[in-house]
């Protein structure tokens, strides 16, 4: 199974906390490393208390070489989501954007062909989006080309 570097916002805003724990546990449940499980986990701040920003730097750079894919939650606008996201690319690894429908998603993301953006309605369709995703890339199928269905 692959291993996901999941990316969500962290001081840009963590409303979306929930859902990031969600998508975690999605792929946990089907045997996918988590390589950034403290993305999900909403103590992060007190879990990173005594680590620099250098040695959180390093360990997101870190989980990213080592990533066979990215997945982003880009609902909320986030700098370091979109330098993840922009890092991942140059490592040429598959890169999913995943937001909620009616979200003002970036066109860095949008307009970026290396990356599938895709909308999501509900926790079904996000398990749906997310599983396929990570399953494209553990068979080989995955072709980096942007996909949006913001409709």
């Amino acid at each position: 199974m692959s291993r996901v570097f999941l990316s969500g916002s962290m001081r840009g805003g963590r409303r979306l906390v929930e859902t990031y724990r969600f998508m975690a546990d999605v792929m946990l449940s089907e045997g996918v490393e988590v390589l950034s499980e403290h993305v999900a986990r909403k103590t992060v701040f007190d879990d990173e208390r005594g680590m620099s920003e250098q040695e959180i730097f390093m360990r997101d750079v870190g989980g990213i070489q080592q990533c066979d894919c990215l997945v982003a939650e880009v609902s909320v606008h986030s700098i370091g989501v979109g330098y993840e996201i922009c890092y991942a690319v140059g490592l040429e690894k598959p890169v999913l954007c995943v937001y909620e429908r009616d979200s003002n998603v970036s066109a860095m993301v949008l307009g970026n062909k290396d990356v599938v953006a895709q909308s999501y309605n509900d926790p079904d369709e996000l398990r749906q989006l997310v599983l396929g995703f990570v399953g494209s890339v553990d068979s080989g199928e995955h072709v980096s080309k942007k996909v949006n269905n913001n409709g």
